[in-house]
């Protein structure tokens, strides 16, 4: 995809069902669904969705006794549709009482989502890490032993604060809060361990919500353990300000080869698709040269030269049919998610920015010449004209597709 190459952390290889996480390979996107697991319905169609976007792994909340009944029927339906996307299971509270009493849930789900700082008190008679942990081992399933800012053990918390305002120079509360979630993590998965779970059943998060906490915890987290890791703002936030938060957190830690998963946790619109956080997590790992998921589109900024919004309509129908197109592309070509097509607004980039890409496209600026040349492969191929520009250019690209990338059948 690139010239650079970017070293990755060693970590401990997970298989996630048909997913491997860490060990080199190459950085997993997942997501979460916002409805009510026990709804099927409305689970299965979002889990469906999600995937065809391009999520690999999805996660559905698994709070209530109904919640739990139903997992084994959304997989089931989801395996109908030819859909094995992994399902994590989200556990807070009452999940060893819900994967003991629901063992077909246990069963269905890929990998298991525990917080450590909400997974309830540890008593001799009814221990819930312990019983989690059991189910996960008896049914061999990994888990995600997940730290958050928010929800962080309090007993650690105190534990930690007292012994720094013992310290001769104590240190910053915001400081010794990051090392109580890395504590909380580390020693969660060693005592994982003690109870049976393998070393290469472990994925470890600590999120925080903000950009500069997350980095500085994640490069202390990387010196202190080999396992995969997943990479994500705890809460993102919503629309722009999510994307450019998750967006600047996430590129440090990747340029600097930490993460082998990523989610990130944009609060959608009211309204608005779930799959919005599937596609930004694939554009901040294509956009760094480390996966290709769907044909890039190069589009100019527009400026005094380009009063028509002609071009920003075909730059924006253009990639709507991308996406819409790679479904089922992604199945037939090998290849086409490499492809790149620039839709450029006037003379001054236009050709220059067409010829680079596999397919580019220059439309006419104020006062150019009515006409919008087509390049393919850094050769002009051909000059369109009219008020059927964005039809014809797009039959193009699907053209070119089916001509140049090597059929899978």
């Amino acid at each position: 995809m690139s010239g650079f190459f970017i070293m990755r952390r060693p970590s401990q290889r997970v298989r996630v069902g048909k997913i491997m996480l860490g060990g080199g390979a190459p950085v997993v996107v997942q997501s979460m669904t916002n409805t009510d697991t026990a709804d099927v319905e409305a689970t299965v169609r979002q889990v469906y969705e999600l995937a065809q976007t391009g999520s690999e792994l999805v996660r559905i909340t698994v709070n209530t006794p109904e919640a739990a009944a139903a997992v084994p029927l959304i997989r089931a339906r989801l395996d109908s549709m030819g859909c094995d996307v992994p399902l994590i299971g989200d556990f807070h509270y009452n999940g060893h009482r819900l994967l003991t009493e629901f063992p077909d849930c246990a069963q269905a789900l890929a990998k298991y989502r525990i917080n450590p700082g909400n997974v309830g008190r540890s008593r001799a008679d009814d221990d819930p890490f312990a019983i989690m942990i059991a189910a996960a081992v008896r049914y061999d399933k990994p888990v995600r032993i997940g730290v958050n800012w928010g929800s962080l053990d309090q007993g650690l918390v105190v534990r930690m604060m007292d012994e720094n305002s013992r310290q001769a120079e104590p240190g910053d509360v915001r400081e010794v809060t990051h090392a109580a979630l890395i504590a909380s993590a580390l020693q969660s998965a060693q005592r994982a361990e003690q109870l049976g779970l393998a070393h290469d059943r472990i994925v470890l998060s600590c999120k925080v919500s903000e950009v500069q906490g997350l980095i500085a915890v994640y490069r202390a987290l990387t010196q202190q353990c080999d396992y995969a890791l997943h990479l994500g703002l705890t809460e993102a936030g919503m629309g722009s300000k999510g994307i450019v938060a998750s967006t600047a957190a996430l590129a440090v830690l990747l340029q600097e080869g930490i993460g082998d998963t990523i989610r990130i946790s944009l609060t959608p619109e009211p309204g608005g698709s779930r799959t919005q956080e599937v596609v930004v997590a694939q554009e901040i790992l294509q956009t760094m040269g480390l996966r290709a998921f769907a044909p890039m589109v190069t589009a100019c900024p527009g400026c005094g030269r380009t009063t028509s919004t002609v071009f920003q309509e075909l730059a924006q129908s253009i990639q709507a049919h991308l996406r819409d197109r790679m479904p089922v592309w992604r199945e037939r070509y090998d290849g086409v998610e490499n492809m790149t097509v620039a839709v450029m607004g006037c003379i001054v980039n236009g050709p220059g920015e067409s010829k680079l890409a596999n397919i580019g496209i220059s439309l006419p600026g104020t006062g150019e010449s009515p006409a919008a040349p087509v390049y393919i492969d850094g050769e002009k191929a051909v000059t369109l004209r009219g008020d059927n520009i964005a039809a014809e250019f797009t039959r193009i690209v699907d053209e070119y597709v089916t001509r140049k990338y090597v059929s899978r059948k």
